[in-house]
């Protein structure tokens, strides 16, 4: 089996390091969702965003140092933008409401880039050696794979520090359980909201920067299927705890990678229909999420 379908260590490599990216897609996704209850579907337009701004530096001439704190700003700014202009006047409402709200940003940043870049996109070159093998014990493994392995596990240690030992990590927690239990007891809503956007936004930027290293071309519609396959990453590890939506995105990761550079290129076309079938099996199985345990309560989040 293992040799029909063409696994090798590169392959193996490449898809702990889509699993990677994946699983920092999924912890901003949960951040957001932990405090807000609101699944925000505009997360892979922040993330074209942030990759149209490499690849503006890059055409600049920028040194890469410049065009990743650009793909930085952008994102973060807008994360700012979206938290200020559409989440808080429109957190009173049902989260329906705020559902279609992040519909409509989305279609609106897709529609800007579009118009702005126009639908061919553009390159982002800057980054491109990280794409070369580098020799370890005889085998060839890209660099962006070590680089976004690296990435994620750096940022997911950072995250549960900030989380465990800081004022506003633990507010965070708290407000993830009960948000109006924690605001009766203190917790300033505002603040606590427009940190997990804020860290959500730096996490779509890191995202921004690895992606590019391995899809170039920037295109208005960048990181959507990314974005799509996450989503459903995070509902099949359990979305109502941070741990195990991080592991579901780097499980639906891994997988995609793994299928995806061992299957035939002629296969390959395949690929989405056999992952999302594969979630549909497992939530018909265990419809609390692959890592969530049965006897967990839906209030718990982080």
């Amino acid at each position: 089996m293992i040799a029909i379908l063409n696994i090798n260590w590169q392959t193996l490599a490449d898809a702990v390091g889509l699993g990677s990216i994946y699983a920092l897609m999924a912890v901003g996704i949960g951040l957001v969702f932990g405090v807000l209850r609101l699944v925000n579907f505009a997360y892979g337009q922040l993330i074209m965003a942030g990759a149209f701004a490499l690849a503006l530096a890059s055409q600049w001439g920028w040194p890469l140092w410049a065009g990743v704190l650009l793909c930085f700003a952008v994102v973060v700014v807008l994360s700012a933008l979206m938290e200020v202009i559409v989440f808080r006047p429109l957190r009173g409402h049902s989260p329906a409401v705020m559902l279609v709200a992040t519909f409509a940003v989305a279609f609106l940043l897709e529609s800007i880039a579009l118009i702005w870049f126009g639908s061919l996109g553009k390159i982002a070159a800057s980054l491109a050696y990280l794409q070369r093998p580098v020799t370890i014990s005889g085998v060839d493994v890209r660099k962006i794979a070590i680089v976004a392995t690296v990435v994620a596990v750096l940022c997911l240690v950072a995250l549960v520090a900030l989380l465990s030992r800081t004022s506003v990590g633990l507010q965070m927690r708290a407000a993830a359980i009960d948000f109006r239990t924690a605001r009766l007891l203190g917790v300033r809503a505002n603040r606590v909201i427009g940190a997990a956007v804020l860290i959500s936004g730096v996490l779509a930027a890191a995202v921004s920067v690895l992606l590019t290293v391995q899809s170039p071309l920037v295109t208005p519609d960048f990181a959507l299927r990314d974005t799509i396959l996450v989503l459903a990453g995070v509902v099949l590890g359990g979305m109502y705890r941070l741990g195990s939506a991080t592991l579901g995105g780097f499980v639906i990761g891994f997988a995609s990678g793994l299928l995806g550079g061992a299957l035939p290129t002629a296969q390959s076309q395949y690929l989405p229909s056999f992952l999302f079938a594969a979630v549909i099996l497992v939530l018909l199985i265990r419809p609390q999420g692959l890592f969530t345990r049965s006897q967990q309560q839906a209030v718990e989040r982080v």
